[in-house]
């Protein structure tokens, strides 16, 4: 009988649904819609006194969105997959989802999930 080790469960949880939802929302807008979109393209229009993004920037922005998302599903994946190593993959998903609140993608709540799965994370004291 295999032994059951311990696991960062809400860490993972918290983190999947983080990299889900940021995949899902760049997706709609690749597709062509996503309301949740909206809050990232009004951030990138508030960050300069009239500046708003050309064309180039709105065709490759929502796969920058789509990436990090990937990089949170990732590694919720491998927090599960190799708990011991919990530490660096919830740094990794602390950093990506703090870059994809400040950037703007898929809007607020999943990054907030993603930073609080990646603090949960680095709290996480299971066995050494």
């Amino acid at each position: 009988m295999a032994e059951q080790r311990e696991r960062p469960v809400a860490a993972f949880v918290l983190s999947l649904l983080a990299g889900l939802w940021m995949i899902f929302a760049a997706g709609g807008v690749i597709s062509g819609y996503n309301p949740a979109w909206r809050w990232g393209w009004r951030m990138g229009r508030m960050m300069g006194s009239g500046w708003t993004w050309g064309r180039e920037v709105a065709d490759w922005w929502p796969w920058l969105g789509v990436l990090i998302g990937i990089v949170v599903l990732v590694g919720a994946g491998m927090l599960y997959a190799k708990p011991r190593q919990a530490s660096g993959w919830g740094i990794t998903i602390l950093v990506a989802s703090a870059l994809s609140f400040f950037l703007g993608m898929g809007g607020p709540l999943p990054s907030i999930l993603g930073v609080s799965g990646g603090a949960v994370a680095l709290a996480w004291k299971g066995e050494t």
